[in-house]
Order: structure tokens, then sequence, then C-alpha cells
């Protein structure tokens, strides 16, 4: 079907529905970031493939609201869709709610699949529509189903049970944590939805979702029982030995109508408000519900000693994998052995150096491999049709990782294509770089957040009056989602949760100048304590780099560096010699060493 043909597809079941306008979200019942095929309804229906963006269909126009990370790569896959781009945020442009306002008269009607969106975005839709005088309605049906012709099918992916030594904890330990603070709230039960807090929950991982080891499910908790909803015919006679016995398998489509029989119950029962989807909330309709973050959040998110264990030892392989496709890249671009060398040629090479490793599971997110003015769209997707070839000038900004049975890795490194970059790319490439090293090397006391931290990062850009349009560090899981919530180092996170030990986030700021190059450097960092105690006895904390990976100092300009960001950077480079160098070859291993020499 072309995108007019979807379009109108669409606008017949909207009228058999009496909608005048048809949200679709990105997500998915589980409110994932990144989501199955066969949930991939924003995509289907306009040909973008960002991770974050609504669709709105009129019955005369349709709109895309996307953040900055995205305004050059939806303008690019939008185009000929009709489907006009609003880049949210930027002066002048409505929010979708705005714009509704003023297309619709009052008594206008809203449509959605309530599975689509979570509670706490349902309530305020209809608040704020409803002060407009415009109804919600909420759809029996996903009515992007219903004109998707050919719409692919649920996976059946196989469930992989991990051992102890990759999790620290069984899941009889982990649901014994939850219970207590159930009990604690005064719920009896705890509905959970979001498909990588189950996965850790259970210490189970699966293939249902590009990218992230996670399995299609739901499950609820009470005093003494952990159900998991899930079609049983992914567990083989193997996976189900290794099953915790303190998990009980139900049939997915059992979900419902267990979650409607709590409704009746007359106890507290417990569901994650930003992320369980509304038709849950509603077949829970009657329920004393409790709407908090649900503990799994926060348990997930502090690493214990093996998952951080097994988070070094995975960034160790994964280093040893990307020097050796640098120390490639450095002899192929130049016309050397390795031919021509396109964007995505250079990606496929380096998903065969990690797949050489041990443990590995697959990457961690489709790679950003951009050249030239593409390094510059900030989740620049390549295809066959961008495709272009890598030439021996410029800068070349490659964003990657992998997952590993122990670990979840993430690097970004901008690399020098060329003999020398230009005077106004080494400034600010060393500006990006004086402020990965700000938040590196960061000191905080305990009770601080990733907005507070944020500041540290973009400091030299702002004072060059320039700045980036994404966060600066996000949550990353243990061989689970490479952005992980509820933390993040940003100027608008999500909460104000304090940063504690055992969180593990990325450190990546950049620039980006539209049309010709792009810049990040990234490393994974994790928090620990730093051994210091203030005064009045509070503890500080600090970061320490788990990426092992040497960055880039031809593009640096030495003398907006400081003594101190010279001896970080020179014993980072140090400790990535001597960490990566046992485990290279001879050739590969000389290249590390010019590679780690001192500024």
């Amino acid at each position: 079907m072309t995108p007019k043909q979807k379009l109108t597809a669409l606008r017949a079941q909207m009228r058999d529905n009496s909608i005048d306008a048809y949200l679709i979200p990105s997500t998915d019942p589980h409110q994932s970031e990144y989501v199955p095929s066969c949930w991939e309804r924003r995509t289907w229906i306009s040909g973008f493939t960002g991770s974050a963006g609504e669709v709105l269909v009129t019955e005369k126009t349709a709109g895309l609201w996307t953040d900055g990370r995205y305004f050059q790569q939806a303008a690019a896959e939008l185009h000929g869709s009709g489907i006009k781009l609003f880049r949210s945020k930027n002066p002048g442009v409505p929010t979708m709610e705005e714009f509704l306002a003023k297309t619709f008269a009052k008594g206008g009607k809203v449509g959605l699949d309530p599975r689509t969106v979570s509670m706490s975005r349902a309530r305020s839709l209809a608040k704020t529509l409803g002060n407009h005088g415009l109804d919600l309605a909420k759809t029996a049906t996903n009515l992007v189903d219903e004109a998707w012709e050919d719409r692919p099918a649920m996976s059946s992916a196989p469930v992989q049970v991990l051992d102890k030594k990759f999790t620290g904890e069984t899941a009889t330990s982990k649901i014994r944590r939850l219970r207590a603070e159930m009990k604690k709230a005064g719920a009896a039960h705890h509905v959970v939805t979001t498909l990588d807090a189950i996965a850790w929950l259970f210490n189970v991982r699966g293939a249902d979702v590009e990218f992230n080891p996670v399995v299609i499910s739901y499950a609820i908790i009470t005093a003494d029982k952990a159900e998991w909803f899930v079609d049983s015919s992914k567990l083989d006679d193997a996976a189900r030995k290794k099953l915790d016995k303190a998990v009980t398998v139900r049939p997915y489509e059992d979900f419902e109508r267990t979650v409607s029989s709590l409704a009746s119950a007359g106890e507290r029962v417990w569901v994650e408000g930003s992320s369980v989807n509304q038709h849950v909330v509603d077949l829970l309709d009657g329920a004393d519900l409790h709407t908090a973050l649900s503990p799994i959040a926060m348990m997930k998110a502090k690493k214990n000693d093996v998952e951080i264990a097994g988070m070094r030892a995975a960034h160790i392989r994964d280093g040893v994998a990307v020097v050796r496709f640098l120390k490639w890249l450095s002899e192929a671009i130049p016309g050397g052995s390795g031919g021509d060398v396109t964007e995505i040629s250079a990606a496929d090479q380096l998903e065969a150096f990690r797949r050489e490793g041990e443990l590995f599971q697959g990457l961690a997110f489709r790679t950003i491999s951009g050249y030239g003015e593409h390094g510059a769209i900030i989740h620049y997707t390549v295809t066959p049709k961008t495709n272009v070839k890598l030439e021996p000038q410029g800068i070349y900004l490659l964003d990657s990782g992998a997952q590993y049975l122990d670990g979840t890795t993430d690097i970004t490194r901008t690399i020098l294509l060329g003999r020398r970059g230009t005077k106004e790319q080494k400034d600010r490439y060393t500006l990006v770089l004086k402020g990965h090293i700000s938040l590196a090397r960061a000191k905080f006391p305990q009770g601080v957040t990733g907005v507070r931290l944020d500041t540290l990062a973009r400091q030299w850009l702002w004072g060059a009056g320039l700045d980036y349009n994404h966060g600066t560090g996000h949550g990353v899981g243990a061989f689970l989602a490479v952005h992980e919530g509820p933390r993040s180092i940003g100027p608008a996170s999500p909460n104000t949760l304090p940063i504690e030990p055992g969180n593990v986030f990325s450190n990546e700021p950049g620039y980006y100048k539209e049309g010709e190059y792009g810049i990040r450097i990234e490393n994974l960092i994790v928090t620990v304590d730093s051994g210091d105690v203030s005064d009045s006895g509070v503890p500080f904390y600090k970061f320490e780099d788990l990426t092992v990976c040497p960055i880039d100092t031809r593009l640096i300009n030495p003398n907006l560096l400081d003594a101190g960001e010279i001896r970080w950077l020179n014993a980072y480079h140090r400790h990535v010699y001597k960490t990566l160098s046992p485990f290279l070859e001879k050739e590969d291993r000389s290249w590390l060493k010019t590679a780690c020499a001192g500024v």
C-alpha cells in the first residue's frame, strides 16, 4: 500500500467509528520504547522509523509530532507521505492538543486504542481535550490494525532462562523483595506490564523485540503467587526445568480475564501509572489502585556485584571488537585491503567482529553509522537508499552497542577519516570532550539527581553559544534494554530520583551541525562510592568508566584542554591499553598503542 492508500484506509475506519481524529502513538500494550513488528503501527502508517513520536490523522490532514533527536530523520522519511512534521517544543509549533483545539469545534471526537497509551497519558489527554470541549473516544479495536494488510504475526521466539552466575540473584529472592515493598504499600496484587521488568524479575530473556532481549508477557504478583502470562510454546523442556519454581506459567490470553477478576476482590492493586496501559486500568475499574513507580524499576536499575562484574567483562570483549574494527577502518578507507567502505558495510563489519566475542547475543540497537552530514542526524538510520561511501576526508560518527549474556554495551566514537579536521571541527570536538570528561570526573553527594549533573557536560558548549538537542545520559540495563529508567542525566529528566551506586548511565554529550557533520563521544559509566564523606556524614559518589576504547585524539585542539583534563585522558588511554592489549593480536595491539599515545 502507498502512504496515500494507508491514510485512505484508516480514514474509512475512522468514519465507520464516528471518529474525527485518530491518535497513533509509537508504543505498544507494554509501553515499550522499541516495539515488535506486529505493533509498529506508527511506522506503518507514516514511514517514520524513529523510536519516539505520535501521528495524528484527521479527515483532511495528518501530522507527526517528534522531538529534536529526529527532526532531520523525520523530514526525510515523511517526504511524500502526506504527513506533516511538527517539531515539538520549537517556537511557534503547536502541541498536538493545541492543534486539535484549533481544528475541531466542541463535541469533536479524538479516538485512540487504550492499549497504546499509559494511564497517566490517557488521563492527561482526556483532561486537556475536555478543557477544549473535545471527547476522548477509546476504540474497541486498533483502527490501524483494521486497515493494515499483511500485518506481521506476533513473535514465537524461544525463552531463555538465565543462570544465577549472570543475574546474581534468583527470581525467588527478587519476588521476596518485591513482596516486602508491596506489603509496605498495602497492596495485595502487583500487575506488571513492562517487558524488561518482567524479564529482570523472573530472570528470563527472549527475542520478541528487535535488539531488546524481552518476552511479550504480563505478570501478576501476590503474597503467595507469581503468575507469568506468556505463550507457553516459547518454553521448551530445558527452559521449564530452569525456570524458578516460584514462577507459575499461565496462557497469555488468560491475563485480561484474571485482571478483571481483581477489580471485584476489594483488595489494593499496584500498577505503575506511567507504564500500565489504559485498557488494563479499565479492566481494573472499581479496584483500589496504587499507582506509584514499581519497586522493580528501582531494584533493576541498582546493579548488584555480579551484574557489574558482568558488565565490565562484556565491555572488555566489546572493546576488543571495536578496536579491531577501528584498526580495520584505518586501513580500509585509504583504499587498503578493505576496498570500498560504505556506512552499511562498515556497520556490518563491526557487527562481524562483535559476533566473534564470547556470549554475544546480538546488537543492542540498530547501529548509527553516519558519515559527514549524516552524522548530524542524531539518530540516523542508514538504508540502501541513503547509504554513502566513506571517503578519506571528513569525520564519521559511529554509535553502536551489543547484547551479551553478561551485559549490554553502548559506545559512540567520532572518527577522523581525513588527514586533519578543520579548526571548527577540532574546537567543537574538544568542547564536547571537555563536557564528557567533566561528567566522567564528577564527584557528588548522596541525593543528587541527573538534572543537576547534566550542566557539567554542557557548560563548555554553552560558553561558546552551542548546545545539543538530546539528553546527556540514559540508564542502561544488564543484558536488557539499552535505554532503561527510571533515572537519566539530562535537562528534562523524568523524575527527581537521586542517583545511587550501581546505577549505569551513558555519558554522551555531542554537537551537530546540520548538513555538515556530527560529533558525539559516549562511554557507559557506573556509579560507585567515592569513599569520601562530608562533615555531616553524607557519602559522596563518583562514576567509573565501563567502556574501554580509545577516543580519537586527532580531532582535539590541545590548547582548549587544561592540565587536569589532559591527565584524565592520558590515564583513561593507559587503562584502555593495559586492559585490552592482552586480548589483541600483534598488529591490532600496535595500532592500539598508537591510538592510546599521550596528548
